[in-house]
Formats: C-alpha cells, sequence, structure tokens
C-alpha cells in the first residue's frame, strides 16, 4: 500500500510541474520530456550503483514523479536498458513501433472523434 502511496504522490508532483512548465515555457513537452529523461537517467544508475533506498522511495521518484511529468522518460529508459544489454535492433524497432503507432492511433482517435 505504501508503494501505491509514493506513486501518487510522486505523480502529482510531476503532474503539477508539468502543468507549471505548460505556464511558463514556450515548448512545454519539450522541456518536460528532457527533464523528466534526464531525471529517470539519473536515478536509474544512482539507485543501482550509488545508494541503498527504499522501494517506496524509488518508485515515487520514477513512476511516480518522472510518470506524471511526461511519459516520455520511461519510454527512454525502456529503450536506453534494450541498448545497454546489446538489443539495437530491437530498441530501434521499439523506438519506430512506439512513435509511428502512437502517431496513427492519435490519427485514429482525431477521426473517431470527428465523426460521431
Amino acid at each position: 500500500m505504501l508503494n501505491f502511496i509514493a506513486v501518487f504522490l510522486g505523480g502529482g508532483l510531476g503532474s503539477i510541474l508539468r502543468y507549471f512548465a505548460n505556464l511558463i515555457c514556450p515548448f512545454p513537452t519539450v522541456v518536460v520530456n528532457i527533464i523528466g529523461s534526464f531525471v529517470i537517467g539519473f536515478f536509474y544508475v544512482y539507485f543501482i550503483d550509488k545508494v541503498e533506498i527504499s522501494q517506496s522511495l524509488k518508485l515515487a521518484i520514477t513512476v511516480g514523479f518522472c510518470g506524471g511529468l511526461t511519459t516520455f522518460s520511461t519510454f527512454s529508459l525502456e529503450v536506453f536498458k534494450m541498448i545497454e544489454k546489446g538489443g539495437y535492433v530491437q530498441s530501434f524497432g521499439y523506438i519506430i513501433l512506439s512513435v509511428l503507432i502512437c502517431l496513427i492511433s492519435t490519427g485514429i482517435g482525431a477521426y473517431f472523434a470527428r465523426n460521431i
């Protein structure tokens, strides 16, 4: 239950920061994607290599805060892990598939919204 609360609180903080970025930045999505990707990359290595920390705090920062700020950070971490393991073709396919399918899904959603 503590992990759920940690994700909830971290997500709320990330979402508030994302909203604030929308108010002050000319390109808020790019800014939050860069910041979130940096934060998740930093803490991924920091938690594995440098410090022992509670699972709840790890989840609050990575899944919660970064997830509330941007899902692109999680996508970036997944691709990074694939590349780290030598899965270059897999990571390239994942990038292309994710971006292409999401773009197509957005178009299909927009089509249905316009035609209902």
